[in-house]
């Protein structure tokens, strides 16, 4: 009798940090058209942020992928949300009561990568929201990695979901976080991530903006 073969196992479930999209074309699209809705000259814009006139005209190209702090300044100076930079925003309909919670899921929230980060913007879709909660894949084994510390205004509170983290700060302090460890901390102050895992390390963090 002919031995029959056991069936296929089933193929292992995507990790939510695999199908993050690096749709910077898309991105830059978004914020040119921002930008010329405002009337905005990328010199008029680029004095307002501090980022680089080249940086920024390589965003509109999409040539260049950039940090969540210039992220967070080009959102403030255009007076937008910073979902509306990462993809479209559906308006609530009017005379429609704003929802009382917004269910979303990682597959299904745009995302970005940054070479040292791979990270997705959550409930970009909830009407004035007050705090930006992100899913992050730590990449950077280094602070080397990076161009220099990241700062923004507002507070950041995070949660590790995998691996081991630590929190580099400018001023030579640090935290190393493993597993469902959690840090807060005043985003001014200049930090990197950086994974001390074999593999890249995964967190929650929610940013306030600045008062």
């Amino acid at each position: 009798m002919p031995l029959i073969p056991p069936p296929a196992s089933a193929p292992p479930a995507a990790s939510p940090a695999s199908n993050i999209l690096a749709d910077r074309t898309s991105l830059g699209v978004r914020l040119r058209g921002l930008r010329r809705a405002r009337s905005m000259t990328l010199k008029e814009l680029s004095a307002l942020t501090g980022v680089a006139l080249s940086t920024l005209s390589k965003m509109e190209l999409g040539q260049v992928s950039i940090s969540y702090a210039k992220f967070a300044a080009v959102a403030r100076a255009l007076e937008v949300d910073i979902a509306q930079l990462f993809g479209p925003v559906t308006p609530a309909e009017e005379g429609r009561p704003a929802p009382s919670a917004l269910r979303c899921t990682l597959a299904e929230s745009p995302g970005y990568m940054t070479g040292a980060y791979d990270y997705k913007l959550l409930a970009g879709q909830y009407p004035q929201r007050s705090m930006t909660p992100m899913y992050g894949r730590i990449l950077a084994r280094d602070a080397s990695e990076f161009d220099d510390y990241m700062r923004h205004a507002g507070q950041e509170f995070l949660v590790v979901l995998e691996g081991e983290i630590e929190i580099r700060f400018e001023n030579g302090e640090s935290l190393v976080l493993a597993k469902h460890d959690t840090a807060y901390f005043d985003s001014g102050v200049g930090h990197v991530y950086l994974t001390r895992s074999a593999r890249p390390a995964e967190i929650m963090v929610v940013m306030t903006p600045g008062l």
